[in-house]
This record gives C-alpha cells, structure tokens and sequence, in this order.
C-alpha cells in the first residue's frame, strides 16, 4: 500500500525541526520595545542590533556582544600558530582588526575581546561564531596555510586553528 511521503514524520523529518542550542546571550538580549546599550551604542529595533540613532522612548538595555565581554565568555577563538605568526604579527593583527571593522560595521554583536600573544602564536577571542570563522578564513584566504574549524553545539562556541 501506498502512502503519502508528506504525510510521513520519520527520523529525517524530526532531525530537520529538532530543537538547536540557542545562544542565550542572543536571547537575553532581546528587549520588548526599542532599546540602546549604554556601553557600546548599539541600538535594538525592529527585532534586532544594529547601529544607528536611538529612539527618544529607548530603555537602556546590555547587548549580547557587551554581557559576554563583561562575562570574559567568548564565543569563538582563533588560534593563529606557526613560525609564519613570529615573523609577520603585525601584519596579522592588522589583518584581524580590519575584519572585525568590516564585521562590526553590519553586524554589531560580533566584535573582538581579545588578541593574546605567545610565541610563535596569537590568540582572539571573539563575541560570536560568525566572526571567528571570518577571521579564519581571511587569514587563511591573504597566507594560505592550514585552517581547522570545530564547532561546539552544546556550547555554541567555535574554535578555529590556522597553521603555517
């Protein structure tokens, strides 16, 4: 007997709307009505973060990007490490801040906490996934070398490894 595959709610199905871990910093941050940080500027409207000009009724509300790096809990890392690090930090570190200018200018949550250095490796720290993977990529992109991405569900938490 036929039956109607639309019909079906199989293991595919559910895997497909299964509930994902949600970044409850993203949700904290969500206020009922307009809304403006007091450390960052960034202004909540329409659903989301952005930058711009606040309203006149908009309540003084922490973003997500400002609770982390008060927390010092990041959500990605980016772990740059090789000799081609030691010879060129500055070149990477300029790098990196200009992706995280290019990224803050559209998307304000997803910043830089921190660049750590050790020998023959600098650290970054970032308030978001998204940015981490872009940091990754571009520095993979301008050197070419090896770069590593794992993503942690349960933490919601991304940790890049570029190498060379």
């Amino acid at each position: 007997m036929k039956t109607d595959s639309h019909r079906q709610t199989g293991l595919r199905h559910l895997l497909l709307h299964a509930q994902r871990h949600d970044d409850p910093y993203r949700e904290a941050g969500k206020p009922a009505q307009d809304a403006r940080c007091p450390a960052c500027g960034a202004i909540f409207r329409n659903g989301r973060w952005a930058w711009g000009r606040a309203a006149r009724d908009a309540i003084p509300t922490t973003c997500p990007a400002c609770l982390r790096i008060q927390d010092r809990f990041p959500g990605g890392y980016v772990t740059l490490k090789g000799p081609f690090v030691q010879a060129h930090r500055e070149e990477l570190r300029a790098l990196v801040q200009a992706r995280e200018a290019h990224e803050r200018a559209e998307h304000p949550l997803e910043r830089v906490m921190e660049i750590g250095e050790r020998p023959e490796a600098l650290e970054i720290s970032t308030t978001g996934t998204h940015l981490a993977r872009a940091i990754g990529n571009a520095v993979r992109s301008a050197y070419d070398g090896q770069l590593k991405l794992r993503f942690e569900p349960d933490e919601n938490l991304l940790r890049a490894v570029w190498t060379r």
